[in-house]
């Protein structure tokens, strides 16, 4: 009992915790940012007004997603100097550089990009203010970026050194924990998979109101931007977790061996699709597995050697000392096909999106013409059923918002305990990095305030994602038709009329 409630594993799921439910905004955030800049260049270049209703529609549920996530992220913070606070010291001198970065560059094109986006349509040229969301977009993936090489540096520590005084990690190549191939790899891998969530969340979106032949022109559009972001986000998600699991097979040997329950070293060794039974023992009694495919993930090579859970055990201890190097096991083993499964299910349903509304196709000719009249062409001439089978894909589609995010979550749980005992590996174990002098009811009181907070947040963004998205997108007005050719709009202004994008 008094290991279930020692105050590192207090503050390890407390952090577990508020990091997730944060993390469910940051990739919508990245991808809805580029998308709705997309969209409005596309009004700007075409000025048709399917484009400028999809880019404030979409607009609208970014701004609560971008609003929340700012919010959640602010207690990030907070738990360093309450819970963390020798591991704020030890790694203080190598973060303050990327964080800095993140706060006075790309916080920076965030918050002032975004002031002018939301109050200046109708203060705007219509090209300037397209100009400020794209700068809101590259913000934020600049934002990714830094906070990444932060947390790549903790994956992989380069370009410091130990103070032999303080025991501190001191920076000496900025430079090298921004370009180190853990970092590029993992920016890549996080940037993919962020415009997976957002392909889905807009898929979703999509569907419901085509499932209820409502603004058909809006989300038939939104539809296939949703779908092509699919496709091509599902697949640079593959390569790009591809390149990254070369990458940890040999900077955490210990992580990937656990990520297949692969407890003695193999060669060729395989990838295990599906076990039943104990992975945390190594006794599958059911286990489906791809001959020669964990040596080819790992090396390029179906028939490389892969060192097992065992093995690295053994090497990590005459390394770095007696202890036990792993991790737990069936979190990782499950995490990592969760985070596969649900990931590619995405992209595998992007495909069939693609597929099924493409322009011989019955579905589409629909959509197209809003007329329930219109003969089905490729799939069944039996209305009933063809209405029938219409009904389960707009479900499945809505479903899919989901997906991506679950995939994300279970990445971030497998990439953070897959890594333990180390907090920066092979450099400060988790248990040294605590707050000293924390209680156990210290702990649990701020990680009960939190949870409660983050409860309340969640209640206030279902409601305002389920109000503005049943909503749909408004009908036009003739100043959003005609927005002003210089900056402050035009003489005849009334000054005191309503802001044109305020809710």
């Amino acid at each position: 009992m008094e290991l279930a409630l020692a105050p590192e594993t207090l503050a390890r799921w407390q952090f577990g915790i508020t990091t997730v439910y944060h993390f469910l905004f940051v990739p919508l955030t990245i991808s809805l940012a580029a998308l709705v800049a997309g969209l409005e260049t596309a009004w700007v270049r075409t000025g048709k007004e399917r484009y400028l209703k999809a880019t404030k529609f979409w607009g609208k549920l970014f701004l609560i997603n971008i609003a929340m996530g700012v919010v959640t992220g602010i207690v990030q913070e907070f738990q360093f100097g309450m819970n963390w606070s020798d591991y704020s010291r030890f790694v203080g001198d190598v973060f303050g550089a990327p964080l800095a970065f993140e706060a006075l560059i790309a916080f920076f094109f965030e918050s002032t990009f975004i002031g002018l986006w939301i109050f200046g349509w109708d203060k705007l040229p219509k090209k300037i203010h397209c100009f400020c969301i794209w700068m809101v977009s590259i913000g934020t993936i600049l934002s990714t970026y830094f906070i990444l090489a932060a947390n790549s540096w903790m994956q992989h520590p380069t370009g410091y050194k130990l103070d032999k005084v303080t025991g501190r990690a001191e920076l000496t190549d900025f430079w090298k924990v921004l370009t180190q191939d853990t970092t590029l790899v993992v920016v890549f891998h996080t940037l993919t998979a962020a415009f997976l969530a957002g392909g889905a969340f807009m898929v979703g979106i999509a569907a419901f109101h085509l499932m209820r032949k409502k603004h058909i022109k809006v989300m038939r559009t939104s539809l296939r931007l949703g779908l092509v972001t699919l496709v091509v986000a599902g697949l640079l998600t593959a390569v790009s977790g591809d390149l990254l699991g070369k990458v940890m097979f040999k900077q955490q040997p210990m992580k990937m061996a656990s990520a297949e329950a692969l407890w003695d070293g193999q060669a060729p060794a395989p990838f295990s699709v599906f076990a039943y039974g104990d992975v945390a023992k190594g006794h599958n009694t059911v286990e489906v597995e791809i001959p020669g495919l964990l040596s080819f993930l790992s090396h390029d090579d179906f028939s490389s050697y892969v060192p097992g859970i065992n093995d690295v055990n053994k090497a990590e201890q005459e390394k770095f000392g007696p202890g036990d190097y792993r991790p737990n096991i069936p979190v990782a083993y499950w995490g990592f096909r969760w985070m596969i499964g649900f990931g590619m299910a995405s992209f595998a349903l992007g495909v069939a999106g693609l597929w099924l509304t493409r322009k011989k196709f019955w579905l589409s000719q629909r959509l197209r013409t809003g007329d329930d009249e219109v003969p089905h062409l490729a799939l069944t001439k039996d209305k009933a059923l063809g209405d029938g089978l219409a009904k389960w894909a707009w479900r499945l589609a809505v479903v899919t918002i989901g997906f991506p995010l679950i995939a994300s979550s279970w990445g971030w749980i497998f990439t953070e305990m897959g890594r333990q005992p180390w907090v920066v590996y092979g450099v400060l174990r988790t248990s040294d990095a605590v707050s000293p002098g924390v209680s156990q009811g210290e702990v649990i009181t701020s990680m009960a305030v939190f949870t409660a907070l983050y409860a309340i947040l969640a209640v206030v963004e279902v409601k305002l994602l389920v109000k503005y998205v049943k909503a749909g997108p408004q009908e036009l007005s003739e100043s959003d038709l005609n927005p002003p050719t210089k900056i402050g709009g035009s003489d005849s202004d009334d000054a005191d009329r309503p802001m044109a994008f305020s809710y």
